[in-house]
């Protein structure tokens, strides 16, 4: 749930890197805002399952929120200090997501997936010979990793007629996978395409959704013929060299609440909607799809 905060804890407790003092300096200061960040989060309630006046500033004082934390970490010192691979700046937009979708998910149920998920993909049966296929499944369970899921946990148990060998396994099923990406560029989005596709082959009903910062992509790149249901730019800003991000004539967009609001509605409808579909549901209307 809280992964941005696990990434800073794992940098303060770390027996070999972030020992110097300026490390340990620069991490005490983010920790003091970002545990400001995560109670002033938890602290406001909703949006909910039933939509109500008061959404649009309750999403405006998250984004407010996001948008101050967001401002003091992507500092240039602590963006030099702790660069891309440390994952420390990519993590805050996934840990939004968590406080975006907490409420509404924890009014369908308490139990509910939510937050950064190692999913299920696919499933695979691979015996080394048929007296072995009598005795064990040998299942080969295959998982995708996704910055964050809204979905349930699965315990699966498989086993052999006539045979007392169980394997048993759990399984993060997807209802809504977001990837959460600094900028979008061409490969990502390939990349982000063919996770929509392998997800939708065993959870059709899915949504999949990528929110990116800012984008890197030109007008030549076809959108219509990939199973992303929706691309979300938050800072509705063409990316830049980290070079020029940090001159004085760089004009930084803020990430606006109005694409957040659009994204919190698109996956309140899909979680309330009914997913009906199927040959005898079509047939009743004379339509099939």
């Amino acid at each position: 749930m809280f992964v941005h905060g696990d990434n800073l804890s794992q940098k303060e407790a770390h027996q070999t890197k972030y020992r110097d003092k300026e490390s340990r300096e620069y991490l005490a200061q983010i920790r003091i805002k970002y545990d400001a960040w995560r109670k002033e989060n938890n602290n406001i309630k909703g949006p909910l399952i039933n939509e109500t006046s008061i959404d649009s500033k309750i999403i405006s004082k998250r984004v407010s929120l996001l948008n101050n934390y967001k401002n003091f970490i992507d500092q240039q010192h602590y963006a030099e200090k702790f660069d891309s691979r440390s994952n420390l700046h990519s993590s805050v937009l996934e840990e939004f997501m968590y406080y975006l979708f907490k409420d509404i998910v924890s009014e369908f149920s308490s139990g509910a997936l939510i937050g950064k998920s190692h999913t299920f993909k696919d499933i695979f049966f691979q015996p080394t010979g048929y007296r072995e296929m009598l005795t064990r499944p040998y299942a080969l369970i295959e998982k995708k990793d996704h910055d964050f899921a809204i979905g349930v946990r699965v315990n699966s148990t498989l086993v052999s007629e006539g045979s007392r060998h169980v394997e048993k396994d759990i399984w993060d099923l997807p209802a809504v996978a977001i990837e959460c990406k600094t900028y979008l560029d061409k490969t990502m989005l390939q990349d982000a395409s063919t996770a929509a596709d392998q997800l939708k082959i065993r959870n059709p009903s899915a949504l999949y959704i990528v929110v990116a910062e800012r984008l890197k992509l030109t007008g030549s790149v076809t959108l219509s013929k990939n199973k992303i249901d929706q691309i979300y730019i938050l800072r509705k800003q063409k990316n830049t060299d980290r070079e020029f991000t940090y001159a004085e004539s760089y004009i930084k967009n803020p990430i606006y609440d109005d694409v957040i609001l659009h994204l919190f509605n698109l996956v309140r409808t899909f979680l309330v909607s009914p997913w009906e579909g199927g040959i005898s549901f079509g047939l009743d209307r004379g339509y099939l799809k």
